[in-house]
């Protein structure tokens, strides 16, 4: 069965430790992750190799959600994250892999994503619009620097 690959890349005005922490905080990914229209509630998160995570993306408009959950593969504290993703919905079958990178420049950090084994179902350009937006996301969450 044919997938797709998403390939994403973005420059946040923000340190690396910053964008590492809110891909492995469960109050910041319900914040940042689920794309325009859609809310995110986590389930369960275990932030280390081998730990899993499910979560389920809720559409605001129709009150349907999408769960799903995976395992992390390789997390590199500020430089690396690489886990997996299975939607629970048969007709959405196989599994993502999806690979963060973060590297430190002289404005802030440089993300790289790549999300492969998108299953046929979910076009590739609607996966890749969702990714956009949750990045805006993430930028909304990560940049202000609020004194405490």
């Amino acid at each position: 069965m044919p997938t797709g690959t998403i390939r994403l890349h973005r420059v946040l005005r923000v340190t690396p430790e910053r964008v590492y922490r809110a891909f492995l905080d469960a109050d910041a990914m319900a914040k940042w992750l689920p794309p325009y229209g859609f809310t995110c509630k986590v389930h369960q998160l275990d932030a280390k190799v081998g730990g899993a995570y499910r979560m389920t993306f809720t559409n605001f408009s129709t009150g349907h959600g999408h769960s799903f959950g995976g395992e992390y593969l390789e997390l590199v504290p500020f430089e690396k994250l690489r886990y997996t993703d299975k939607f629970d919905d048969p007709n959405l079958p196989g599994e993502m892999q999806t690979t963060v990178t973060l590297k430190p420049v002289s404005c802030g950090t440089e993300i790289s994503v790549v999300q492969e084994g998108v299953p046929e179902a979910i076009p590739v350009e609607m996966c890749y619009l969702g990714w956009q937006e949750s990045l805006a996301q993430l930028a909304t969450l990560v940049e202000p620097d609020i004194p405490g």
